[in-house]
């Protein structure tokens, strides 16, 4: 039989998922009864109409996380910055920029996921997903950005000393600060691993650390209040290394995603996917990547040469199937299927000489 060269890769009207909106894990799943009463009371759908279902849930998901943060930190923000007003504190002043910038870093990430809901075309064939990726580098630099005024203001408090009043207001805004930006942590960073968004969970780090940060400005205060002028300044330089500390985690976490990074664990799971389907034989390359908070793979099979064509399609189907079902994110997959080699001869022989270009 000859080679069997089978891209299985549903279009956009034939892709599967699952509108009932769970994770197929059977591998290590945590609630295997649960899941098995799941799909007892809700039948899979393998349809179009699912499969955007789910992608526009996790965008609507994702904007109503950015919208709650954008007000929650924007109230911090404005509840800081009058207190900033009244007290001179630079430490409360690095604190209140980064919560402002990390409110306004909700600008882009929205504007990715608004983008990120237009379908695939003859232009844009994956649609629009690497938006969040480019979105993730807007957040990057915006943490760049106001770590330099944080020290720029730091470093000049340092040189040029001023008494801090008002350091009961001080203290109060510094926790508030804690409070509003560990909510915005939590949120975002749960959200944004349950849709895959890795620019989201990068947005929800920064704010976690922000809300450290606000800590320490309670001991600029008790400095201040103890008569140390340098304290304010010395823990606004604090948090500016903190808040660096920060923006190399996003960094890398951001150039992992454009790079197409994925956890090794997902390949190990969808190889072991693959070998479990029957029919599979064994497997080849298997390769994944992230477009926006979705997954995409590709893999190779070996089939049994003596498969007809529609045989060796039915086994591509299912392989395809089970990777859905075993890896998280997983919206579709090209499934390639190979033969054993017969009598010693290469089913990719004329391939050979561009391999070797």
């Amino acid at each position: 039989m000859e080679d069997n060269r089978h891209p299985h890769e549903h279009p956009a009207d034939h892709s599967h998922d699952h509108g009932h909106g769970h994770d197929h894990s059977h591998g290590g799943s945590r609630h295997p009864l649960r899941h098995r009463l799941s799909h007892l009371v809700a039948p899979h759908s393998h349809e179009a109409v699912d499969k955007v279902d789910s992608a526009m849930e996790a965008s609507r998901e994702g904007m109503r996380t950015l919208w709650l943060s954008l007000a929650v930190l924007g109230a911090t923000a404005l509840v800081q910055a009058v207190v900033v007003a009244l007290s001179g504190s630079v430490a409360l002043l690095g604190d209140t920029v980064h919560n402002a910038a990390d409110a306004l870093t909700a600008v882009p990430l929205g504007l990715a996921f608004v983008l990120g809901r237009r379908t695939a075309n003859r232009r844009y064939t994956y649609g629009y997903g690497r938006a969040e990726d480019l979105a993730g580098i807007a957040i990057v630099l915006t943490i760049a950005a106001s770590s330099a005024l944080a020290a720029y203001e730091a470093v000049d408090r340092l040189l040029n000393p001023r008494d801090v009043s008002h350091l009961w207001a001080v203290a109060t805004a510094a926790v508030v600060g804690f409070v509003g930006n560990e909510w915005v942590a939590r949120h975002r960073i749960g959200t944004g691993r349950r849709i895959g968004s890795a620019a989201l969970v990068a947005d929800g780090l920064h704010a976690r650390t922000d809300g450290f940060t606000s800590l320490a400005v309670l001991l600029g205060a008790g400095g201040a209040a103890l008569g140390l002028r340098r304290a304010d300044p010395v823990i606004g330089l604090l948090i500016t290394l903190a808040i660096v500390m920060v923006l190399k985690d996003a960094a890398r976490e951001v150039y992992r995603r454009l790079m197409d990074s994925v956890d090794p664990a997902l390949v190990d799971r969808a190889e072991a996917a693959l070998r479990g389907v029957d029919g599979v034989l064994g497997t080849g390359q298997v390769r994944m990547r992230w477009i926006g908070h979705a997954l995409r793979a590709e893999a190779d099979i070996v089939v049994d040469p003596r498969l007809t064509v529609v045989q060796a399609h039915t086994v591509a189907v299912s392989a395809e199937h089970a990777l859905i079902h075993a890896v998280p994110r997983l919206t579709a997959a090209t499934v390639h299927t190979d033969h054993l080699a017969a009598h010693g001869t290469d089913p990719h022989a004329p391939l050979t000489h561009h391999a070797d270009a």
